[in-house]
């Protein structure tokens, strides 16, 4: 397919005219999904598409299309033909561009990753297989994504990966489940019976009877997967140049210096650990790593090539988001196997919800605990929690009130499938926290 995609660019720049320039964004996949309730197989389908991105230059004005291709080269090239003309038809009606900025220094690049993956059918037996007897309700995907990026300039850059997501529930009754995730480019057996039969022995505790908490403040753990949640939330802008230039980011009072986290908190854009390509949609390609968080203190935010040409600063290959999309979370030194312990009493949370800012300048904001929430007492899992609302700040719960990140973390995929299926990752350890305010 990077072959098809370097023929295809090669085509388009035969077609410019003098003064003509383009870029051009690829997303291709092919992708089973399998959805599974009650441990049976409930709706299978396999989605095979590809989508271009082409943006037709002429000087400071650009105008764009989105086309959806078959993969065929006669049908294809009579497509971009006819973009094409639409394009030019277009362009002398826009204004200029004061921000346009694209890559002009050409910087190919090239990552295929080998897909060592089990096929559809055999990686669905093996979740059945584990799922035997439970009342499991879930979404498998797997299979190959691809991007890329061309330009007129001849610049080449392209990504083939392969990975899998299967993110599952067991239920037990009323509104009781416990949420799981088993992700990953490499498929192991036993790591996926393991996840399942944690999820087990948290739906055994359940069973009992739910414990009412008062609003107040609790000790808790928060698992990797409840951490993501936060970091997604921060995503809304706490991470962008733009935002923090004109002062409106959750971060603000980070990146003045008025506030800081702990001296434990490492974040950092881990574009070579991650699964995101290492090219943007300009053509920029992104540097290997890019630190954001620097023991607690606030060092750098992302930058995108159009706030690079607002403001005069220099990109670090950001999307237009200006959001993480190979976040990396410095793990701690708290053993996983002792988390309990060093909770002592308080919560252990699996899941948080419905996440929103509740005091925006202030890094605050509110949700729900939810799915495997635990009551423990003297270092023990005794009861399942009703589920409740929180309300507290960043510069709490991962600052003053942090006690310790845990030395394993998790690798989570992201699940999203808007119109394609993601490739954002996160690597993120586990926190346990003196005490989290909730108010009801």
């Amino acid at each position: 397919m990077e072959q098809w995609f370097a023929e295809l660019s090669a085509f388009l720049r035969s077609q410019l005219r003098a003064g003509e320039d383009f870029t051009a964004n690829l997303r291709a996949e092919t992708s089973d999904f399998v959805r599974i309730n009650h441990a049976q197989i409930r709706q299978p389908g396999t989605v095979h598409q590809i989508a271009l991105d082409l943006d037709l230059i002429a000087g400071q004005r650009h105008t764009g299309a989105q086309l959806t291709l078959t993969g065929q080269h006669d049908a294809d090239r009579a497509r971009l033909v006819a973009v094409l003309e639409q394009l030019r038809e277009r362009l002398p009606h826009v204004p200029d561009d004061p921000y346009l900025l694209w890559n002009q220094t050409p910087q190919s690049t090239s990552r295929v990753a080998n897909d060592t993956l089990p096929d559809g059918q055999t990686l669905t037996d093996a979740v059945l297989e584990a799922a035997q007897s439970l009342d499991f309700v879930g979404l498998l995907q797997r299979g190959p994504q691809h991007v890329g990026f061309a330009n007129s300039l001849g610049q080449h850059n392209w990504q083939s990966t392969s990975s899998f997501h299967l993110s599952f529930s067991l239920y037990s009754h009323a509104d009781k489940a416990v949420k799981g995730a088993y992700a990953g480019t490499g498929f192991d057996a036993a790591q996926l019976t393991a996840r399942i039969a944690q999820a087990k022995t948290e739906l055994a505790v359940l069973q009992r009877p739910a414990h009412k908490l008062e609003p107040g403040k609790y000790r808790a753990y928060l698992a990797p997967a409840a951490l993501q949640e936060i970091i997604d939330l921060l995503g809304w802008g706490g991470f962008s140049t733009a935002e923090r230039q004109t002062r409106t980011s959750p971060l603000q009072r980070l990146a003045d210096g008025e506030a800081s986290l702990h001296p434990s908190v490492q974040w950092r854009e881990d574009t070579a650990g991650g699964t995101a390509p290492g090219f943007q949609a300009e053509g920029f390609v992104r540097p290997d790593q890019v630190v954001l968080v620097q023991d607690g203190k606030l060092v750098q935010t992302l930058t995108s090539p159009r706030t690079a040409a607002e403001y005069g600063l220099t990109g670090n290959g950001a999307s237009s988001a200006e959001a993480p999309e190979s976040f990396d979370m410095a793990a701690g030194t708290l053993q996983s196997s002792e988390v309990l312990k060093t909770l002592g009493d308080g919560l252990y949370i699996n899941n948080l919800w419905y996440l929103n800012y509740s005091d925006r300048p202030a890094c605050r904001f509110t949700g729900m605990t939810r799915f495997a929430t635990f009551l423990v007492q003297g270092g023990e899992i005794v009861a399942p929690v009703d589920v409740m609302r929180f309300d507290d700040s960043l510069y709490h719960l991962l600052g003053s009130g942090l006690v310790g990140l845990t030395a394993e973390r998790d690798m989570i995929l992201d699940s999203d499938t808007y119109f394609r299926r993601s490739t954002r990752s996160l690597r993120l350890p586990g926190a346990v926290v003196a005490d989290m305010a909730l108010t009801l």
